[in-house]
């Protein structure tokens, strides 16, 4: 499963991408507004950082003017993804976009039959939001799983993007089900390091280290 960082912040972004961690960015004009930078010089610097998809969300609600800040902001990079709502117009928009060869996120996706015309309308990824879905009384990782046998009875093309990753269990179960991808904040990758049983090992190690009185340097 890919790992993408959903984050417009740039020095976590690059510390993660130094470990290997990043194989995409997820970001969007909210994200970005917490930096406090411009959108179009923050997402070019990330493209600078990242070498896999960056998505990038367009502000309108229109499909005529979602395509023209589609086709805006493709021109900061090669591996810009355009993000675009998972509504009638951003279909259209994403079906044009598409059509150019631009890599399209369908966003805000929360029921199969959106993801369907996702598909349908030639997204490159689809965004399905698990967190929001949970926050409502409903299993998000469901959806993923439908989506996931769906997908794989027709053929469709389109990467799942597990997307609203609150938890390290979201992150098992979306690589269980068989997401493509899981999109998340940087402190709940960095939390998928964690655990009790390890902490307890490492406290025991030093401290038998500590009573031999052995140093390696």
């Amino acid at each position: 499963m890919k790992f993408f960082v959903d984050t417009a912040e740039i020095d976590e972004i690059r510390e993660l991408n130094e470990l290997g961690m990043v194989d995409g960015v997820t970001t969007n004009p909210s994200l970005i507004r917490k930096s406090g930078r411009d959108i179009i010089d923050v997402t070019r610097e990330i493209c600078d950082i990242v070498s896999g998809p960056v998505s990038a969300e367009v502000t309108a609600t229109e499909s005529e003017q979602m395509i023209a800040e589609g086709k805006k902001l493709a021109e900061i990079a090669d591996n810009i993804a355009i993000k675009v709502p998972l509504t009638w117009d951003g279909l259209k928009a994403c079906k044009a976009l598409s059509d150019l060869g631009q890599m399209v996120n369908v966003t805000l996706c929360f029921s199969v039959n959106q993801a369907l015309l996702a598909a349908k309308a030639g997204a490159t990824f689809v965004s399905p939001f698990i967190g929001r879905l949970d926050d409502i009384n409903l299993d998000g990782l469901d959806l993923i799983g439908d989506i996931r046998l769906i997908y794989d009875n027709y053929g469709y093309d389109t990467q799942i993007l597990a997307a609203s990753i609150r938890t390290v269990n979201h992150v098992t179960q979306s690589a269980l089900i068989g997401a493509d991808v899981m999109t998340a904040p940087p402190s709940v990758i960095k939390s998928l390091a964690s655990h009790p049983l390890t902490d307890k090992g490492l406290a025991a190690f030093l401290s038998d280290i500590e009573q031999a009185g052995q140093k390696i340097i």
